[in-house]
């Protein structure tokens, strides 16, 4: 005696099941098409963004892989009428020279000549000031820090900096620079520049 077998219901293939069985194989697909793996994956991508926007049109899912090779091969043709050469032989390089780099001696110089500055500052203001562009915090946070308004720390911060520009040794220290001499910008760290 035999007995029923039942039938499973067929589930219809989603787009999302076909790349999860497939993807591997057509990858290897795509591999064989460019020389260079991500380039095949890039190449792989195209060729299934295709076909998802076709996806409703493709009538008979047995055909999905010849589907998805026509997709990767016009993929890649396609590429390669499009190249573009956009390296020539040349006798002389087209890079410009270089400009010459600041002597780190010297940088170190305005760094040091900057933070003696800085500790010649009435405490209020250098706390505000380390705070500010040493520590590269916020005018709000500095104020909430040393309990005092966002206005004074603006005000504090600013009667600092105009004491700093005018600060005879640190203009002999910037003087020869080939920039004018101005206070360098912020850093974060201890023995760093401060804004102007």
């Amino acid at each position: 005696m035999t007995t029923p077998r039942t039938v499973q219901p067929v589930t219809p293939l989603t787009f999302t099941s076909y790349v999860r069985a497939r993807g591997p194989v057509l990858l290897r697909t795509a591999r064989s098409l460019t020389s260079n793996p991500s380039d095949a994956e890039d190449l792989l991508q195209t060729a299934l963004t295709k076909t998802y926007l076709a996806w409703e049109r493709i009538q008979d899912h047995r055909a999905l892989d010849g589907y998805v090779r026509r997709a990767l091969v016009n993929t890649r043709t396609s590429q390669w009428r499009k190249r573009r050469v956009d390296e020539y032989a040349v006798d002389e390089l087209p890079e410009p020279d270089p400009l010459p780099e600041p002597d780190p001696a010297e940088q170190q110089a305005v760094r040091d000549a900057m933070w003696q500055a800085v500790l010649r500052l009435p405490d209020r203001q250098r706390a505000m000031v380390v705070l500010r562009y040493y520590e590269d915090m916020s005018e709000a946070a500095t104020a909430e820090l040393l309990g005092v308004s966002v206005g004074t720390v603006k005000s504090a911060v600013s009667r600092a900096l105009a004491k700093l520009r005018e600060d005879q040794e640190l203009a002999e220290v910037t003087r020869h620079d080939a920039a004018p001499a101005a206070i360098p910008g912020p850093v974060s760290r201890p023995g760093a520049a401060i804004a102007a």
